[in-house]
């Protein structure tokens, strides 16, 4: 993909590289030009969903969900370094996404396997002693519902194209499919059971001082340019406005709604659609 010309152009490259990293532009090509089967065709809600600016909103989200099991979060503290690399994590997580959505099979299983591999080596122990293992299949289904959640929740209020609710089902149906080969056991396959899912875990969850410190910096300290900062500030409204009111009570975030239904609800719509307009339309999808 050349540069592309004029301060849209500057401005949209600029914003996919942040997001892809500097590799970004070879594993873009890889995914849509590999030749081969899929794992999912190209009118799958996955394509949709996970190819809309609503992510941005969405991705936000799910961090502040999945901050809230004590042991997924003691998980990321003790093995993550998003404090001093968070765009490398980032782009690790959005290299992932693609892969799996549009990527060649085979490129997709390999790109499933290297994140088996790590999750095999993440263990530790909570600061009261409860041991934790990033490859536990009841964790890793939580991560799983809450990205599912938040992603589905966001692109029905932010995306280009919201689904039907067919199609909120097949999504959660095909992020299933991702779920199973990453080692999830019976992962939710319709929403109704996504949101059963979630409400299971709410026995488990709590705030505690790495979700305090990880809100904080997702919401309040981005290690961004300052003029990138009030744009940020929105999807950061935007992505609360997004959560469980459950979830928001234990997080201690405020619940507003007549503020996020003038306010924030048309701000986030706004910035979204920014986004939408800068970034680089991809390349079609081989079959």
């Amino acid at each position: 993909m050349a540069p592309r010309p004029g301060l849209r152009g500057r401005l949209g490259d600029a914003l996919f590289r942040g997001v892809a990293g500097p590799g970004g532009l070879d594993s873009r090509r890889r995914v849509h030009g590999t030749p081969g089967p899929r794992w999912f065709a190209a009118d799958r809600p996955i394509r949709v969903v996970h190819g809309d600016a609503s992510m941005f909103p969405g991705g936000l989200s799910a961090l502040l969900l999945q901050s809230l099991h004590p042991l997924a979060m003691t998980a990321v503290a003790d093995h993550s370094d998003y404090r001093n690399d968070p765009w490398g994590r980032l782009a690790r997580t959005s290299t992932f996404l693609a892969y799996t959505t549009y990527g060649a099979a085979d490129d997709a299983q390999r790109a499933v396997d290297r994140v088996r591999a790590v999750h095999q080596r993440i263990r530790g122990r909570t600061a009261e002693g409860e041991p934790y293992h990033a490859a536990d299949p009841h964790l890793l289904a939580w991560v799983h519902s809450a990205e599912a959640y938040c992603f589905l929740t966001a692109h029905q209020r932010y995306g280009k194209r919201p689904l039907d609710p067919a199609g909120c089902d097949a999504y959660v149906a095909d992020m299933a499919r991702v779920a199973t080969a990453l080692g999830i056991e019976n992962p939710p396959g319709t929403l109704a059971e996504l949101h059963e899912r979630l409400d299971s875990y709410r026995p488990e969850l709590r705030i505690t001082p790495q979700t305090r410190e990880a809100v904080r910096y997702i919401l309040l300290r981005p290690p961004i340019p300052a003029p990138v900062l009030p744009p940020y500030l929105v999807l950061g409204a935007a992505a609360v406005s997004l959560l469980p009111d459950w979830s928001r009570e234990r997080l201690r975030l405020p619940v507003l709604p007549r503020a996020e239904r003038w306010c924030v609800a048309p701000a986030g719509e706004a910035v979204t659609a920014l986004i939408r307009w800068l970034m680089p339309p991809p390349p079609v999808p081989r079959a």
